[in-house]
C-alpha cells in the first residue's frame, strides 16, 4: 500500500506542469436556471462566448436598460438627467449622465449621509444639542434661521438641512460632527471615494458656488441610493411638507411630495448658474426609483420634467430576481473536496431592471476560473454573471462561493489529481 500511494504521488509530480496549467485557464458556462424567488424567471442561458478578464477596456460593458425599451425617455428641459432603480442599482436611462455639473444644494444628500453616519456610530444623537457658531450663523444663502450662540438639537438641525435646505443649519451639523466644516469636507469627499463617485469633488458641505465643487447626475444617482439603502431610519425628513422653528414656517421645495403621494424625497437645488436642480425618489409597491435632474429653468420644469421620468421608469421597465443564496448561478464540480459540486452566486438577491415583460428573455452566462479546487471558503469570489438581454450586457457581477468546501483526505486528493489529467 505505501509503495502504490508513492508511486501515484510521484506520478502527480511528474505532471504537476499540465495540473498546473489546466488551474489557471477559465471557461464560460452557462448559467444554473434562475429561482422562482423573483417576478420573473427567466430560463436558463446557453452556452456562449464570454469575454475574458483580460479583455480590452470597455469589451462587453453594460449598457443602460433605457437603450432597449420600445418606449422612448421622455422628452425634458434640462441641462442632464439620469433615472435609476434603487433595488438592482441600475442606471435605466439618461442625458449627459458624466458631465461635469454644480450640485447647489443637492450637496447636502452628502452631508446628511455623513450626518447619518455619526448618528449610526453614536457619536451624535438626535436629542443632543449643538452650539451654534458665529460662522454657521453668518453663512449665506438659504437658512433655518438659528441664532449664533444658542443651542439647537440635532433633530431640529437635520430637519432645518433637509426641509429647509438651511445652510446655517448644514454648517453647525458639519462642525458638530467633525469639529470644523472643513474637516467635515474630508469626510464628505472620503465618502464619495468609497461609494466610487469617480467625477465628484466637495469643496464646502451647502453646495454654495465654488470652481471646484462638482459632480454629476450619474454620481449623484448613486449617492442617491446609497442614502436610501444605507439609512431608511431617516427617509422621514425628505418627506415632511414643512418645518417651523424660530416662528418661520418654511416648506420643502420639492413640490413632488404635494403632487404625488407615492414620492418621499430626496432634494432640492437652485444657484443662478446651477439653474433648478432635484433629485426625487417615489416607492411604488416596495419598488424603488430616483431620478436626478439638474439644470432646469423654473422650479415647476424641475419638477414636471422629474415627475415624467419617474413614471417612465416604472411603466416601462421591470425589476426581477435572478439569484441569491438559495438559487445559485450556476452549480460547480469542485476537485479534492470533501463535496462534488458547490454553488456560485450571491448571498444577497441579484436583481436585474429590464424592459417591461422581457424577464423571461434574460441569459445568465457564468464564467469561472476552473478547475476549482478544494478548500473552498464562502463568500470567496472566483468568477462572474453576466446578464444579457438581446446579446447587449445589462449588468455583471461577482460569483462567490455559497458554501465552504474543506479539502478531502490524501487518497482523495490524489485520486482527484490523477483525474484531473485526463480532463
Amino acid at each position: 500500500m505505501r509503495r502504490s500511494s508513492c508511486l501515484a504521488a510521484a506520478a502527480i509530480l511528474a505532471l504537476a506542469p499540465a495540473l498546473a496549467s489546466a488551474q489557471n485557464t477559465s471557461k464560460p458556462i452557462p448559467a444554473a436556471a434562475p429561482g422562482t424567488a423573483g417576478a420573473a424567471s427567466p430560463a436558463a442561458a446557453p452556452a456562449a462566448p464570454a469575454a475574458p478578464a483580460a479583455s480590452a477596456p470597455g469589451a462587453d460593458a453594460p449598457v443602460m436598460v433605457g437603450d432597449l425599451a420600445r418606449v422612448p425617455a421622455p422628452v425634458v428641459a434640462a441641462k442632464a438627467w439620469v433615472t435609476a432603480d434603487a433595488t438592482s442599482g441600475q442606471i435605466v436611462g439618461a442625458s449627459s449622465p458624466d458631465e461635469k455639473i454644480e450640485p447647489a444644494s443637492l450637496t447636502k444628500l452628502m452631508s446628511a449621509y455623513v450626518v447619518f453616519d455619526a448618528l449610526d456610530s453614536k457619536r451624535l444623537t438626535l436629542q443632543q444639542t449643538v452650539n451654534i457658531s458665529e460662522k454657521a450663523w453668518k453663512t449665506g444663502g438659504s437658512r433655518m434661521f438659528v441664532k449664533p450662540n444658542t443651542q439647537v438639537s440635532v433633530d431640529d438641525l437635520l430637519q432645518g438641512l433637509i426641509v429647509q435646505s438651511g445652510n446655517d443649519a448644514t454648517v453647525a451639523l458639519a462642525e458638530a460632527v467633525a469639529g470644523s466644516e472643513s474637516a467635515f469636507v474630508a469626510l464628505m469627499n472620503q465618502e464619495a471615494a468609497r461609494m466610487g463617485l469617480k467625477d465628484t469633488h466637495f469643496a464646502n458641505s451647502t453646495g454654495l458656488p465654488d470652481p471646484t465643487h462638482v459632480t454629476t447626475v450619474r454620481d449623484l444617482a448613486i449617492l442617491a441610493m446609497n442614502v436610501v439603502r444605507d439609512h431608511p431610519q431617516y427617509m422621514h425628513y425628505y418627506a415632511e411638507k414643512e418645518f417651523t422653528y424660530n416662528k418661520i414656517k418654511q416648506r420643502n421645495r420639492n413640490r413632488l411630495l404635494w403632487v404625488d403621494p407615492t414620492v418621499d424625497g430626496l432634494k432640492t437645488g437652485h444657484t443662478k448658474s446651477a439653474g433648478y436642480c432635484l433629485v426625487a425618489t417615489a416607492l411604488r409597491n416596495g419598488r424603488r426609483v430616483v431620478s436626478v435632474l439638474v439644470g432646469a429653468d423654473s422650479d415647476s420644469a424641475r419638477s414636471e420634467s422629474s415627475l415624467k421620468l419617474l413614471n417612465w421608469t416604472y411603466q416601462n421597465f421591470d425589476t426581477i430576481k435572478l439569484f441569491d443564496a438559495q438559487h445559485p448561478a450556476v452549480q460547480a464540480k469542485v476537485w479534492e473536496g470533501t463535496a462534488d459540486t458547490v454553488g456560485l452566486g450571491q448571498a444577497q438577491p441579484l436583481w436585474v431592471t429590464v424592459p417591461r415583460g422581457e424577464g423571461q428573455q434574460i441569459k445568465p452566462v457564468a464564467q469561472y476560473t476552473q478547475p476549482l479546487i478544494a478548500p473552498l471558503k464562502k463568500g470567496a469570489k472566483v468568477g462572474t454573471v453576466s446578464l444579457s438581454l438581446d446579446g447587449k450586457v445589462l449588468r455583471q457581477a461577482p460569483l462567490t462561493v455559497l458554501s465552504d468546501v474543506p479539502q478531502a483526505g490524501f487518497a482523495g486528493r490524489i485520486y482527484d489529481k490523477i483525474r484531473l489529467m485526463f480532463q
